[in-house]
This record gives C-alpha cells, structure tokens and sequence, in this order.
C-alpha cells in the first residue's frame, strides 16, 4: 500500500472580510480530509485584511476536525502575547491550533509600528527563534494536571506545578508563568516556511537563520521549490539535519479551472520520489478549487490509498502523527534552583524586554 500522503490548503482571499467566507473555505478541506488550512497575516496595510489569528478562532467552533494555522509574525510583538493567543485558540479549537512563523521586514511595517527601524532578515529570524522558545517554554510552564478545580477548598491551581521558565535571549527576557493551561495538544502545531534556494550553497543569511528556526523549532516546513530534484535535495537536507518527526509539505499551486486541471493535480500529487510527507495546495480561487479538491480530488486519492479515509484522531498532532509533548518542566523538583515556585497568582507573571 502505498504511504497515504498529508494534504493543507491556503485559504487566504485578498479582499474577503466576513467569517463566513473562510468558514465555508474551512469546511470544504475538512470534507476534502486536510490536515489543515492557513490563513496569511501580515503589518502591511491592506485594505479588508483579516486578522488570521481571531478569524481562525472565530470559524473553530464551525469546524470540527481541520486543523487551522493562521500567520502570526515575530516581529514588533512580545511572545507571551502571541504564546497566550495561540494557546486561546488550541483550547477554542479542542486541540486543532498551528503557528505559521512570521516576520515582518519592510520599513513600511516598522513605521506603521515606530518601536525600531527594520532589521536585517537574519537578525529578524533570530528574533523568530527567540520567541518560539519562549512560547514552548510557556506552554509548558503549566503541567497537565496543574489545574485543581476543588470549589470546596477554593484551590484552582496547584502552585507547585507552575514554573517560571526564566529565559534570558538576546532579543527578549522573560520569567513567566503563562497565565493560560497548558494547550490540549501540549504545544500547538508549529509551522515554517523555507525555500529549496535557503539550503542551497551560497544561501543569503535571511534564508540560512529561516533553516535554522525551521530546524530548531518546526513541527511542519512548508517548502517551497521550483521542480521536483530540487524538492527532493531539499527535504533530503532537512531530514539530515532535524530528524525523521519533522513533517514536509512542497507548496503547490491548485488552480483547478476545469476537470483536466484536476486530474494533472492528481497525477503531480501521486508522483513517487518527491521525498516530501505531502503537499501544501495554494489554490487561485479558493471557492472553486477546494470544491474540485474535496468533491473530486481527494475521492480519487482515496481510491488509490494515497489519501487516508478520514481524519485520524481529533487534534492537528493526530492528523499530523506527531507525538504529543511532555513539559520539560514536569519531572523537575519544585523550588530548584531551574524553576522555582510560581508565584502565588498567574497575573504576577513578568515579561520585560
């Protein structure tokens, strides 16, 4: 039997406002059996853009199984804003929130903001770095069973299992705890996007520090290549330097205009030797194609068994096969010298930069 492929889809839609849109675009993957969709964010000033983020958590309870990962970008932000919102959004989706890593680097968008001139590519990937080790640290600052809820005591939280994560970077300093439980999946799903030119010799150090982040801190890499040798170089390189959990969708581009657009889709998706787990689809229109997709690509997968039957499990790690994680902070001893105590309420957590 051949290996079932993972499949997402872009839902982005230049112009469209109105939560309804997007949940019916969410909707037609989750019947097309996609692991997830995404939806693109950036500080550039487009008119009727919608925050990713909010718009995702606001379709969560419109869905039920698809995993959503909306763009949420690094920079002019503080991580322990962006760990929070996205824990929000794991627990609103049950265990369904992903992070596309973002980052913002035109003078345009560091005007907008008038906190520092732009940075350099590198060092704004560095900063992405930074804030996804913060926001795992975060996530894990609440162990699982935190959470005490005895109303005849009036105990909600057992202090011992809070931890301070008490991270000192470069680029940011931060001592917790979160003030949120731990996310149901442990750590929401954690996306990066890198191009088959960032591994190549002679790479710029924008794209060299985007590889590291994506090796050091991804669960997923979207990948971007021009044909299928450089792909299969790319993915080659990835698995060398990160392992086998790492996930690996090339970015293909979906328009699906009529029924022989389909079946050349079909025949690209099935293709052997490409050395990635699946695809990433970026549709043109997004109505249209993941109509064609769910209502006539995914069915042919399915009868050639590269497409499982439907969703295994219920959260994006489910779907995805990926381990659920332990906090690194469990087995440790409460008071060490690592953690210490939490401290006696979660709105004491402190963040400086």
């Amino acid at each position: 039997m051949p290996r079932q492929l993972h499949l997402s889809a872009a839902i982005d839609s230049p112009g469209r406002f109105d939560a309804g849109h997007y949940a019916d675009l969410a909707r037609l993957a989750e019947r097309g059996g996609l692991d997830f969709v995404t939806l693109d964010d950036s500080f550039t000033a487009e008119p009727r853009r919608p925050d990713a983020l909010a718009t995702l958590a606001r379709i969560a309870p419109l869905t039920s199984r698809i995993g959503l990962v909306p763009t949420v970008t690094t920079t002019h932000t503080e991580p322990f804003h962006t760990s929070i919102s996205l824990n929000t959004l794991d627990w609103v989706s049950a265990g369904r929130a992903g992070w596309l890593v973002g980052v913002s680097g035109t003078e345009a968008e560091a005007a907008a903001f008038g906190r520092r001139p732009v940075a350099p590519e590198d060092e704004l990937w560095a900063e992405a770095a930074d804030a996804a080790e913060v926001a795992a640290r975060l996530w894990d600052s609440w162990e699982d069973d935190a959470e005490i809820r005895d109303a005849a005591t009036g105990r909600f939280i057992d202090r011992d299992k809070l931890h301070y994560i008490d991270f000192e970077g470069r680029h940011f300093s931060v001592r917790g705890p979160s003030i949120t439980p731990r996310p149901p999946q442990g750590r929401p799903v954690v996306v990066v996007p890198v191009a088959a030119a960032d591994l190549a010799r002679g790479a710029s150090p924008g794209g060299r520090a985007r590889v590291d982040t994506a090796i050091r801190y991804a669960d997923v890499v979207l990948l971007d290549a021009p044909d299928r040798a450089a792909r299969l170089t790319a993915a080659t390189e990835l698995r060398l330097r990160s392992g086998e959990q790492l996930r690996i969708l090339a970015r293909l581009d979906a328009a699906l205009p009529d029924r022989d657009a389909e079946l050349r889709l079909i025949a690209e998706l099935a293709a052997t030797g490409t050395g990635v787990d699946g695809f990433h689809l970026v549709p043109a229109e997004p109505g249209r194609d993941l109509t064609g997709l769910a209502e006539r690509v995914a069915p042919a997968l399915r009868a050639t068994g590269l497409l499982r039957a439907g969703h295994s499990g219920r959260t994006l790690r489910d779907h995805l096969g990926l381990a659920r994680p332990a906090s690194r902070y469990a087995a440790t001893t409460p008071g060490s010298a690592t953690t210490g105590n939490a401290p006696a309420t979660p709105a004491l957590a402190e963040v400086t930069r």
